[in-house]
């Protein structure tokens, strides 16, 4: 009777032990898995926001070009609206900085503010706010120092 008793607790034993390492190995394989869905989700989301920067600083470029066709277009007669040219020329601004607060949303601060500066140097051209400048000379700094910090943060993502 003793031997059939050690059998058994043997038995019992065996049982708890295997279901024990059963147990450990789904709770171990459950959060793997968990982390390699933690890990695809944070690839989806950086890669959905990082989209999401490159459409807003190409609109914003899309727009600046716009308002850069305005700057070398404007008529050297101020006043009276030169055949619709400053109706265009507001839509155009409107546009531009909508597309710099999408910029502000959705990318880093230091583009932000180079961007800022852009559309303020391209506000100036636009409105003959530069003096005697080329639109061209007052804006490259600005346009460079833009497409350098686009790049650098669109590399960072």
């Amino acid at each position: 009777m003793a031997g059939e008793l050690w059998v058994s607790m043997f038995s019992l034993a065996g049982v708890v032990v295997g279901g024990a390492l059963t147990a450990f190995t789904q709770r171990a394989a459950q959060r793997s898995a968990d982390r390699a869905e933690e890990r695809r989700q944070s690839a989806a989301t950086a890669e959905t926001r990082r989209a999401e920067q490159v459409q807003a600083i190409q609109e914003f470029l899309a727009c600046a070009q716009l308002a850069e066709r305005a700057a070398y277009s404007r008529p050297e007669a101020w006043g009276a609206d030169e055949e619709g040219w400053m109706t265009g020329a507001k839509e155009v601004m409107t546009k531009l900085w909508t597309a710099d607060r999408g910029v502000a949303l959705l990318c880093d601060p230091v583009l932000e503010a180079l961007a800022r500066a852009y559309g303020r140097a391209l506000n100036q051209a636009v409105w003959r706010e530069i003096g005697d400048a080329e639109v061209n000379e007052h804006l490259e700094e600005h346009k460079n120092a833009f497409m350098i910090a686009a790049r650098a943060s669109l590399t960072l993502i």
